[in-house]
């Protein structure tokens, strides 16, 4: 039942040997650190300028990324991977917005996407993010329990309204929704209005999700803490878990301001807490939905141990992995090979706007030890195969 990760004909089946070469000429760019920071400066600048880099962003690390500039962009790409067994999750990735009519924008989008999904079998979730739908700085007051101007209140309503907006479409429309995790800072605010969706809409089942970052040494109390109110009050929990994206920013803060980090010690502490809260949950699918969004290969296999463990079949509807567009192509394809529920996040939008998500993804590459290194080393060996080596 476990698959073989090595197995580059799979991982890479659907890509043409120019996507192959793109994608190794793309990672080898990414592996050299001083040349992303110098990289991600000038498109900085160039896009603050207008200049006109939008072809050049497109047909490399756009395009490697990203699904698309819009939805109908996208579908190609949605098709293409069904056909071998992975699900696609479109992720509206503008970022940055910060006045009414844009959170509205990103409400409509996320509706839309929805009935976009009900139609297509390709994609079994939508997404969000909380600071999508109004300000940062609002959600950090409510996480820090002070009091809110009268503005503020009339502003803070309006992001409970359409967060119950979505979320009642997503059940009426029994579509999953997957609500993304932020900076420590503002989560908690985000948390209380996410259980309060689920107490709402998850009573049959797990409707909406909310993200853990399991970089974080507090979650999986968080998570048991859920478990015993689902439990008490009757209503499902889906629990999309990752490891973490803002790791560098909360230490800083926590350094800045004096507190001790939300951040687990080490790398190790981390994939022990990721890998003890698939554990748990687990243990209680009779309470949980579990979305495991992870590039990890171990984490990946001990959680189809677990499912063997469990005596369920691959494609239990319980239990999801999860991987980006563009990375860890070997895990996602092997996994689907083998009959597992697997969806790739699939990032699309204007390029200029979408360009803060992908110079994040550069860094976060470059960032993480052995991410880079392993693709290339898949890329390289696939190239072998094909006989496409210099």
């Amino acid at each position: 039942m476990q698959p073989n990760f090595e197995n580059t004909a799979i991982a890479f089946e659907l890509k043409s040997d120019s996507d192959l070469e793109r994608a190794y000429f793309l990672f080898k760019m990414i592996a050299n650190e001083p040349l992303v920071r110098i990289g991600t400066a000038v498109t900085n600048f160039a896009i603050k300028a207008h200049l006109p880099v939008e072809g050049l962003i497109r047909a490399t690390v756009f395009d490697h990324f990203c699904g698309g500039v819009s939805e109908k962009d996208c579908l190609p790409i949605i098709d293409k991977m069904y056909e071998k067994g992975v699900c696609s999750i479109l992720d509206y990735s503008a970022e940055g917005k910060e006045v009414d009519n844009q959170f509205d924008f990103a409400l409509e989008k996320t509706l839309e996407i929805l009935d976009f999904v009900k139609e297509k079998d390709a994609m079994p979730f939508a997404v969000f993010k909380p600071t999508g739908f109004g300000r940062f700085k609002l959600f950090e007051k409510m996480s820090a329990g002070l009091d809110l101007t009268s503005d503020e209140e009339v502003a803070w309503d309006r992001i409970v309204a359409r967060f119950d907006k979505v979320c009642k479409k997503a059940h009426d429309l029994d579509v999953c929704l997957l609500i993304d995790a932020e900076e420590s800072w503002m989560q908690k605010a985000a948390d209380d209005l996410v259980l309060e969706m689920m107490q709402k809409y998850n009573k049959e089942k797990a409707i909406v999700f909310n993200t853990f970052q399991m970089y974080r040494w507090d979650r999986l109390d968080y998570i048991k803490e859920l478990f015993e109110k689902g439990s008490k009050e009757g209503f499902k929990i889906g629990a999309k878990v990752v490891r973490g994206a803002y790791m560098e920013k909360e230490n800083e803060r926590a350094v800045e301001k004096g507190y001790k980090s939300p951040i687990c010690k080490s790398k190790q502490e981390t994939d022990q807490n990721f890998d003890s809260a698939i554990a748990y949950l687990m243990e209680h699918l009779e309470q949980f939905s579990v979305f495991a969004g992870t590039h990890n290969e171990q984490s990946s296999h001990k959680l189809i141990d677990l499912m063997e463990q469990n005596k369920l079949e691959p494609n239990d509807p319980r239990v999801w992995f999860g991987q980006l567009f563009g990375m860890s192509d070997h895990i996602t394809y092997n996994l689907a090979a083998h009959g597992f529920n697997v969806v790739k996040y699939v990032p699309y939008g204007p390029v200029r706007d979408v360009m803060p998500y992908l110079i994040r993804r550069a860094e976060e590459n470059t960032s993480v030890a052995g991410q880079t290194s392993r693709e290339l080393g898949l890329l390289q060996k696939e190239r072998k195969r094909r006989k496409l080596e210099d």
